[in-house]
């Protein structure tokens, strides 16, 4: 495969051709945050803290999906790149509940970003909605980034049951013509809640956990196993607390369900337990 030579940061590197800014970046030991991007998911670049300036260009790049071409140079931690991430920080920030989002406090503390500054309307707050007994929904902590559509559609599911429906400060993760989710066309496979980065979709067992004080994941243990329902051979990391399954998912990088699975794999696990 042919190599393109880049520089970032003053260090000079080469990546294949068609690797984004941020797998180069990766590859030369640099951290670049991240929030609605996944490694199983289509970059969607919507959430913009991974923006990265390009010596030459106009605006800021989205390291998440922006191709490396030859000969670039590179800035991950210029005055530009850091007022931009703090500036994005505080937007999300102000406007929904991140509280759960991994990483988010450090990187605040890291850009000094104050999302108290700023007074606008904000989701948070939203009482969350519980209509069925296998996930939660709370658009107080969605952060819209699309994650969960694309698990949704083409990246995963294909059953195409939720989109982003209106606009501005309006905009919410709708189903089609908002029906309620059982009237939708959810099979309740769970994958938008495998790669929700802020706990918008939740476990329903978590929820309640949290809800009542008793989410403690120091008394949780890991394991990963193979789901019993069928011959396919789906790797699931199952999270226990108290003899109680809490949480189900899959690796990422597994070959077999590229971190997705079905409603039996991800919801159907009561039985192990069940006395």
């Amino acid at each position: 495969m042919r190599k393109l030579e880049l520089t970032i940061d003053g260090k000079k590197l080469s990546v294949p051709e068609g690797a984004t800014l941020l797998e180069a970046c990766k590859a030369a030991g640099v951290e670049t945050p991240t929030f609605c991007w996944a490694e199983n998911l289509t970059p969607v670049n919507v959430c913009r803290i991974c923006v990265v300036e390009v010596e030459g260009a106009r605006a800021l790049a989205p390291a998440c999906s922006r191709k490396v071409e030859a000969n670039m140079v590179v800035h991950t931690d210029s005055e530009r790149v850091r007022h931009s991430r703090k500036v994005v920080l505080e937007l999300l920030g102000s406007s929904v509940d991140m509280s759960l989002a991994k990483g988010f406090e450090a990187l605040c503390n890291r850009y000094g970003a104050d999302p108290e500054r700023l007074v606008g309307a904000s989701a948070a707050g939203q009482a969350p909605k519980i209509d069925n007994d296998q996930f939660v929904r709370d658009y107080g902590k969605c952060m819209l980034c699309y994650k969960c559509v694309e698990a949704c559609g083409t990246d995963a599911q294909n059953t195409f049951a939720i989109a982003v429906g209106g606009r501005g400060f309006e905009a919410s993760i709708v189903t089609e013509h908002q029906v309620p989710l059982g009237d939708s066309a959810c099979v309740f496979c769970g994958n938008c809640v495998g790669v929700c980065p802020t706990g918008a979709l939740m476990f329903k067992k978590e929820f309640d956990l949290r809800a009542k004080g008793d989410w403690d994941e120091s008394k949780q243990t890991v394991t990963d196993t193979i789901c019993p329902y069928c011959g396919v051979g789906c790797t699931l990391t199952l999270r226990v607390q108290d003899n109680e399954i809490v949480r189900v998912t899959s690796p990422s990088d597994s070959s077999v369900t590229g971190g997705h699975l079905c409603v039996k794999g991800r919801f159907g696990l009561s039985f192990v337990t069940r006395r």
